[in-house]
């Protein structure tokens, strides 16, 4: 929220008029006028002596609501991790899917159209990876929590960080079978193209 509007709201919260305002921190109407249009900015002595009549920080006449900017970081981060999680599973599915298809069809072309596909594939598990770690969730319940916006309460976030070493060893193994299981379909479908 920038300053000149923050001043508006704050002295029409107080019922004040700007020539009422101008006068009880010593400036002239036009200077107030000025400030709320963004056509100049309070000095130091301004926004002190603003901050005292409003009876507010310092810091929170100049930053505005911090709650609401943090919130709209929060939503950007929120639907960043959604949006990358999406395009994750679309790949992921596409990558199974089109494996035969395109090997039956496309032999050796389709093997090589399939592995830039699957290394796109790995590009977004790792982005989608980063944003997990950068913002501390790890646990099904913590990245659902996160996908709605929403926070685990402490209790909660502690049963789940006990949660953590059991399904990092789970993903490991699925991981694995998810490998393996490719890996077979890919000599099954080689075997009979050539």
């Amino acid at each position: 929220m920038e300053v000149g509007s923050q001043i508006k709201k704050l002295r029409s919260a107080l019922g004040l008029s700007q020539e009422e305002l101008a006068e009880k921190i010593y400036v002239t109407r036009q200077t107030i006028s000025n400030w709320e249009n963004e056509k100049s900015y309070p000095d130091i002595h301004s926004l002190l002596a603003l901050s005292s009549l409003f009876e507010i920080s310092l810091d929170q006449l100049i930053k505005g609501d911090i709650e609401i900017m943090k919130q709209e970081i929060d939503k950007e981060k929120v639907g960043k991790f959604n949006r990358l999680a999406k395009l994750f599973a679309v790949l992921f599915i596409a990558s199974i899917a089109v494996f035969v298809p395109l090997v039956v069809f496309l032999r050796i072309y389709g093997v090589i159209i399939w592995a830039i596909l699957y290394l796109i594939t790995l590009i977004t598990a790792v982005l989608v990876e980063k944003l997990k770690k950068s913002n501390n969730i790890h646990t099904y319940k913590e990245i659902v929590a996160f996908s709605e916006g929403n926070t685990l309460s402490l209790i909660q976030k502690q049963r789940e960080i006990g949660k953590r070493p059991y399904q990092t060893a789970l993903k490991f193994l699925v991981g694995g079978l998810i490998g393996a299981i490719i890996a077979a379909i890919a000599i099954i479908v080689l075997s009979y193209v050539k």
